[in-house]
Parts: structure tokens; sequence; C-alpha cells
């Protein structure tokens, strides 16, 4: 413990962010709100910490596992670092956006921290870019949510891509029907989120049949919607299958080319859901690029539907062709300054000269420039001499 650490090392799971990944990150991140914006989701900005009683509270509770907790120095009360961003939109909505006109459509981008990262995504810090649709619980809100969230990334590139649905509430809701509860509950659960169908059997009692076709429907989306058709759920339940048969036809005339498949069983991670669900995938590309759903926005003491998604830039950034490397150009001192204003607007990246040179094309490779600015034009570093190092 008293070793000295190196500088450069930091703690498991963050990292920095070089040259020229991050710049390539912000500019997916505006791409992606520029996106919102157009669809009328207004961008707002939260606290990255909160008081723990509002920040943990709602949706927020779910989050309390993976939340860093400490002291406020000048409150002396317990704050945490936000986890996740949608249960501090839910607060933002329900406090300062109380008297908005509803369906309220917000948007936001920021870093979110957590306890621990997954085998899939070691990360801590993570970029999160989201939207939240609140005020409204009819199907075609769910319809554009998802809609939203697969058009943004199509629009940036993202090739393979398809969306997972699942219905949180169908499950409980037909244990709840055979009046199965408690711990046995949970263990079934358990057992239909590894798809552990021996498991199911030994469990669900007069369920088990009707637990196990759930299981077997799962597929592709108009496939397994014809094998939940062919069930014979009670009210309650039925109702949750004719609401995800709304959406995927609302997605069939929204977005045709969208591949759809469904998981009835499928929760977790969707823990404070209370509707239909999805998740985003690439071909090729390993995690989730976003996840969203159905869920209730609380804070003092008011509750409204809502529905949304989360996007994760750093799997995202996998799923897209690296960028084209920036055209540097090197000034060497005493270059005009209206000259460089005049190449900058041109679309170079000006790197100025602060000392004189022999050799400005040498000077240009040394400072990773693929051109250098000589007797008035632009002339091209050979390839070979202009790599640029990364910083660090």
């Amino acid at each position: 413990m008293n070793d000295v650490l190196h500088p450069a090392l930091l703690p498991v799971g963050l990292r920095d962010l070089l040259p020229p990944q991050a710049a390539w990150e912000a500019a997916v991140v505006e791409r992606l709100m520029a996106v919102l914006a157009g669809f009328g989701y207004e961008r707002i900005k939260a606290p990255l910490v909160e008081f723990e009683e509002s920040l943990l509270s709602g949706a927020g509770a779910a989050m309390a596992k993976e939340t860093f907790r400490l002291m406020d120095p000048i409150s002396q009360r317990m704050i945490g670092v936000r986890a996740d961003m949608t249960p501090q939109v839910a607060r933002i909505a329900a406090t300062r956006l109380a008297r908005a006109p509803r369906p309220l459509r917000l948007s936001y981008a920021g870093q979110v921290l957590r306890v621990k990262g997954s085998q899939i995504r070691p990360e801590r810090q993570l970029a999160q870019i989201g939207a939240e649709l609140i005020g409204v619980e009819t199907a075609a809100a769910d319809v554009e949510a998802i809609a939203l969230a697969a058009g943004a990334l199509a629009g940036l590139g993202v090739g393979g891509l398809s969306v997972d649905l699942t219905l949180p509430p169908l499950v409980p809701a037909v244990l709840a029907s055979y009046g199965i509860a408690g711990e046995k509950a949970e263990e079934l659960r358990a057992a239909l989120d590894h798809k552990d169908v021996a498991g199911v059997a030994a469990l669900g009692g007069p369920a088990a049949d009707l637990l196990s076709r759930l299981v077997d429907a799962a597929g592709p989306a108009r496939q397994a919607m014809a094998a939940l058709d062919r069930i014979d759920l009670r009210p309650a339940a039925s109702v949750e299958r004719d609401r995800l048969a709304a959406v995927v036809d609302g997605l069939a005339e929204t977005s045709p080319d969208l591949r759809l498949t469904i998981d009835p069983v499928e929760n977790r991670n969707f823990e404070y859901h209370t509707g239909i669900c999805f998740t985003l995938f690439a071909k090729g590309i390993r995690g989730e690029l976003g996840r969203g759903g159905r869920y209730v926005a609380e804070g003092s003491g008011r509750s409204e539907p809502a529905t949304g998604f989360s996007l994760y830039v750093d799997t995202i950034l996998h799923a897209l062709p690296a960028p084209a490397p920036a055209r540097r150009l090197y000034l060497p001192l005493g270059t005009p300054v209206p000259e460089g204003a005049r190449l900058r607007g041109e679309g170079w990246v000006t790197v100025a000269g602060l000392a004189p040179v022999g050799d400005a094309v040498a000077e240009a490779a040394r400072l990773g420039c693929t051109h250098a600015f000589i007797d008035g034009e632009a002339r091209e570093v050979a390839a070979s001499t202009s790599r640029r190092q990364p910083a660090g």
C-alpha cells in the first residue's frame, strides 16, 4: 500500500482517452445529440453528484449498488456520484419542469461512474447519451423511442443493427396469476433469465408448461409473436402481450428494415422497468450499443409514465470505421496571421511554429502534420515520416 505509484497508473476500469480518439468521441456525441434535437428532444445538463436521497430514489434505487458515495464536506450529508443519468432526468421532470407541457422530450450527454464494470463492459467511467419521453403511456411512445435510438445509430453509419425486445412485466403477471411469490418467484425468474428449462420445470408447478412455452417463444419478432399468440394467457399477461404486438406493428411501419427479435422472459438489468424494454446490438460487435424501455418517472411525490434509452459511446465507437486523419498543416514561424485564418477557413488544421527551423518539412513530420506551408503553398509530407505519435 505504501509503494509509489507511477503517475500514469489509474484505478481499474478507468482510462485516459488520447488524441485523436478523444476528439472522435466528442464528435460522435455531438452528432448523436444533433439527431435527438432534430426530433424535438431538448438537452439538459444534470450535476455529476447529488444527495443520495434523491439520486437513489424511484428508478435510481436499482443503481444503488453501482453508486459511489461520499460525504459532502459542506452540508455534512451523503452524496452519490451518478451511475446512470435516467433517474436525474426523472427528478428534473418532476421538479424543475413539473409545469412543462407533456409529453416532455429531454436529451442528455455526460459521464457516469460505476462501482464496478461487467465482464463485457469492464469500464467504470462511461460516456452516456440518452433521451427520455415523459408523460405519455401509449405504444406510439415506445415505438418513437426505439425507432429514434436505432435511427440515430444507423445515421452514424452503424451497420447490422438489431433490436431485442423484452417485456419484464409479463412473467410477474403470469406468476401472480398462479399465486407464485416470494423466494420461489425469485428462483423462477433466475431460471428464466438463464433459459434453464429444467429448472423452470422443477420450480414452476402448474405454471411450468406455460413458462416453458414462453422461453421457447424467443426469436425473430414475427415468429415470436405468432408463438405468443398461441399461448393462453390470463388477462393481465394478455394485456402485456397485446402491447408488445402493437409496438412490433408500429416498428414495422416506421422502421421496416430494422431487425427485431423478442425474448419474452428476459429481465436482467431491467429491474426498475415497467413495460416494453429493448437492447441495441450490431453484427460483429461485442456488447450492447444501448438499451432502454418503459419506467415510472418519480420525484417530489409525483409519478408519471416514461420511456427512453441510453446509448453507450464506447461500444458505438467500436462499431464505426475509424475517422480519416485530419489534414494538419505546419505553419512556419512568421506565417502571416490572415494567411492562417484563410487556411483554417478552407478546412485545414493549422499547427503554428514557435521557433525558427531549418527544415519545415522535417519539423512538420516531427509534429505529426500531413503538410507544411512553404512558399505560399501546402506541401505534402511523406506518409512514412508524418505518423503522429499519441501524447502520453
